[in-house]
């Protein structure tokens, strides 16, 4: 009871934000720019166990491409564009090839028609990935915090990690895939989220998957990764041109998962053969 309470207080109060926010906006197409660094913990597992704090530093330094990322979130009222910004390998100098053939693409998000098109490049070869914005049930909470100068209200969320993580690959999936194929109870490997939006830029965008609350999310973490806004620009002098992407064979998210675990598999069962 107490919860419903507070998810009316929520929306009533983000209803009056949102007429105020729309006001001010008159005359005006509404855009802006999100900028968010994200950056994750590296589990080593039992081989890490056998590294010496020196060994586990120089493994970090040699992964940093890979555990701190930068990212633009381009967006108006309905739609937005999502885009990692390339980065340096700490070491060598160059960008993270193996790393780009799972890493998200380019991602276009319409949250009134409730679409979603992502570029995606494997191995050399383009995919569009079309498909619906991935469903969340968020539980929103009472909680508040300050981030930057946006007063935020905490959210909540289990959500399918397969579903989070579509364009991945790991062997530890691959493992769960196949074990479930042989089993009737298939497992289904959740990861929870936190979320923090703000009620002062009224729009449902988020980052990578996460879509749907009342206000823009500054902030999410899930599992071992935390995204932070750090930078926010709202209608500069330029045209933000906020464009789907169109190029590449079309696919679903499904589809796409699908297709990059048979030629890894392949891969795999090419390398036993040797």
């Amino acid at each position: 009871m107490k919860l419903k309470v507070i998810t009316s207080l929520v929306l009533v109060f983000g209803f009056f934000v949102f007429s105020s926010f729309i006001e001010k906006q008159k005359g005006q197409e509404f855009q802006a720019k999100a900028y968010y660094f994200s950056k994750s913990k590296m589990d080593l597992g039992k081989w890490g166990a056998r590294l010496s704090e020196a060994q586990k530093k120089n493994v970090e330094a040699r992964m940093k491409n890979r555990l701190e990322k930068s990212y633009v979130l381009s967006f108006n009222k309905e739609e937005s564009v999502f885009i990692e910004e390339d980065q340096l390998d700490a070491i060598s100098g160059a960008t993270d090839s193996w790393g780009k053939n799972f890493a998200p693409g380019k991602q276009y998000k319409n949250v009134k028609t409730n679409t979603q098109l992502q570029e995606q490049e494997f191995y050399g070869k383009k995919f569009l990935v079309n498909d619906v914005l991935q469903p969340i049930a968020w539980s929103l909470e009472s909680e508040t915090k300050q981030i930057g100068n946006y007063s935020c209200f905490k959210a909540t969320a289990s959500i399918p990690t397969d579903d989070l993580t579509w364009y991945s690959f790991s062997w530890d999936k691959l493992r769960r895939t196949t074990a479930s194929d042989s089993t009737a109870v298939k497992e289904v490997k959740m990861t929870q989220v936190e979320a923090w939006y703000t009620l002062q830029i009224p729009v449902r965008h988020g980052p990578l998957e996460y879509w749907g609350l009342p206000g823009l999310i500054l902030e999410v973490s899930a599992d071992n990764t935390t995204m932070l806004c750090s930078k926010l620009v709202i209608n500069p002098d330029e045209v933000i041109e906020i464009e789907a992407p169109s190029k590449g064979k079309e696919v679903s998210k499904i589809e796409y998962r699908d297709i990059i675990t048979e030629k890894m598999k392949e891969f795999r069962n090419n390398r036993r053969r040797r």
